[in-house]
């Protein structure tokens, strides 16, 4: 993928959410890297516009492959957003995954009713570690699904972090490392973690302005907060247990 770009005669006027975000109506996003991470405070609508890349990259917005297109495994079936955007692909990719932190709940319990589907051939688990997802913790699952499914191709990933420990987060790291450096392998990331954000040259673009914008790492409020409040606890402490004085 090169780029987005809204089309302004496609908004509706006054348009509800999501047309009403505000970088919506400007967007002109071209990705300059193999890891671009959307960073901002929650509702800026980094998981919205994932969403809609997945929709034009012909991925289920519950997350999953193409193999899932069809399955309406998961509370979201459309994106709203991509039919006012115009993407720009150098070819449209073969493959790809959208990794819902939120569904993934979903997408385990998919495939076992594959498992029990008569019509289904094939072991639905091969591609996923070999067993459940529901037999695994919340991050083992996660793991076997980025470990064993990604291989070349576009992966969207929703707040990975959500289900993975810092020595989690380190091993995501090193798989999407090792998989960019192998060539054919693009990653978008919606997140909140400083340890993903430090993947070296990642374009990382704030949702927190009306316009998206790039940013370097250490301009991030993750960055600053987390490293401020490991740095100087007591005096994030003592202002975070100070008594609101507009309160009676």
């Amino acid at each position: 993928m090169l780029g987005l770009r809204t089309v302004p005669e496609r908004l509706p006027e006054e348009g509800p959410f999501p047309f009403n975000l505000p970088f919506v109506p400007a967007l002109d996003l071209r990705f300059e890297a193999p890891v671009t991470f959307f960073v901002g405070e929650n509702g800026t609508g980094k998981s919205t516009l994932l969403e809609a890349i997945a929709a034009m990259s012909r991925l289920p917005v519950s997350g999953g492959s193409r193999s899932e297109l069809a399955a309406a495994h998961g509370p979201e079936k459309e994106s709203s957003l991509s039919r006012v955007i115009r993407p720009a692909f150098r070819q449209q990719p073969k493959d790809g995954f959208f990794l819902r932190a939120e569904f993934a709940a979903h997408f385990a319990s998919l495939l076992e009713e594959r498992e029990k589907d008569p019509s289904f051939l094939g072991n639905p688990y091969q591609i996923y570690g070999g067993r459940s997802l529901h037999t695994r913790s919340h991050g083992e699952a996660f793991l076997a699904i980025l470990q064993n499914r990604f291989e070349k191709g576009l992966f969207l990933l929703d707040e990975p972090e959500s289900a993975l420990s810092p020595q989690r987060q380190l091993a995501l790291l090193t798989l999407i490392y090792d998989l960019v450096g192998a060539g054919d392998a693009q990653f978008i990331i919606a997140s909140h973690s400083p340890i993903l954000m430090t993947y070296p040259g990642a374009q990382i673009v704030s949702f927190d302005e009306e316009n998206l914008r790039g940013i370097a790492f250490e301009q991030t409020s993750h960055y600053q907060v987390t490293r401020g409040i490991l740095e100087h606890p007591e005096g994030y402490w003592k202002y975070l247990s100070e008594p609101d004085e507009k309160t009676p």
